[in-house]
């Protein structure tokens, strides 16, 4: 491995080689985003969307590197995405715990890329869980570069 300029691993650039598909045009994915604002910043922890809800705390690049996000990982749920590398994280465990206290939240997944830095994410929700009192269960799924599943 050369050296990178910022010493991090997952800035390292790489190509993921792909086989051509053919793609059927007349078959349209569709967006199963329940709610606005996703950005954790932006979100009110008392939306209505997150009442009795089972919430999907997203890694920003996830959606780009999984191909089939919306439908794997998104539907019936309501969303929250962040970036623990380049956000201002800041507040997030906060904002994290007032929408778990305040709201029935069935379940959260927590959707990461494969990368160090993404792990970040996933600290600062379990460590919101804890300071929130609540008991509510957490999967922590992670994503590789090539956008397939890793666990």
């Amino acid at each position: 491995m050369g050296n990178m300029a910022c010493g991090c691993p997952g800035s390292m650039a790489r190509t993921i080689e792909r086989e051509e598909t053919e793609v059927d045009e007349a078959v349209k994915a569709c967006s199963e985003l329940r709610q606005w604002p996703v950005q954790l910043h932006l979100l009110p922890p008392a939306a209505s969307y997150f009442r009795n809800a089972d919430l999907l705390i997203c890694a920003d690049c996830v959606a780009f590197a999984m191909g089939n996000m919306h439908n794997d990982l998104l539907k019936g749920k309501a969303l929250a995405i962040a970036c623990p590398k380049l956000d201002d994280t800041t507040g997030y465990v906060e904002k994290l715990g007032a929408i778990f206290s305040t709201n029935d939240i069935k379940s959260v997944t927590v959707a990461i890329m494969e990368v160090p830095c993404c792990r970040g994410l996933d600290i600062i929700v379990r460590e919101a869980l804890l300071k929130s009192g609540k008991t509510i269960p957490v999967e922590s799924v992670i994503i590789g570069i090539d956008g397939e599943r890793r666990n």
